[in-house]
């Protein structure tokens, strides 16, 4: 094995994860639309509009942890804490999916909204204290 390939392994699961996490979301829009045979666009805020919005705001903060995730890496600062929070953050994301359907799981939204905002808050003050040398 390269040098190489042992990389940034906390990126690279990080994304192998949230690729997946990615997969599911999109499968289940899949099966909204197949059921109530929408092949394009919405329901008019119904549970198919909700469906795409927890996928797209995956896509939306996800892309922000990643690239914090693999700046703190590559600076050498996030062992070993930095998969903890990596994985933490991706369960608070299925939690929000879930929970984005309502019922029985609707606090998952709440949690998955609160895991994602602390997340970034913190991996954010982390890259800054890297920055200015104080980390």
């Amino acid at each position: 094995m390269g040098e190489t390939s042992m990389l940034l392994p906390v990126t690279l699961t990080a994304a192998a994860a949230a690729a997946l996490i990615n997969i599911w979301l999109g499968i289940r829009v899949g099966q909204l639309r197949a059921k109530h045979k929408i092949s394009i666009g919405d329901d008019s805020g119904g549970p198919l509009t909700a469906r795409m919005r927890a996928q797209l705001n995956f896509v939306e903060n996800t892309a922000f942890v990643l690239i914090l995730v693999a700046a703190i890496e590559l600076a050498g600062k996030g062992q070993p804490w930095l998969a903890w929070v990596a994985g933490i953050y991706m369960l608070g994301r299925v939690a929000h999916g879930l929970g984005m359907d309502g019922g029985t799981f609707a606090k998952g939204r709440t949690v998955g909204v609160l895991v994602t905002m602390l997340t970034q808050l913190g991996l954010a003050i982390v890259a800054v204290l890297i920055a200015l040398g104080l980390m």
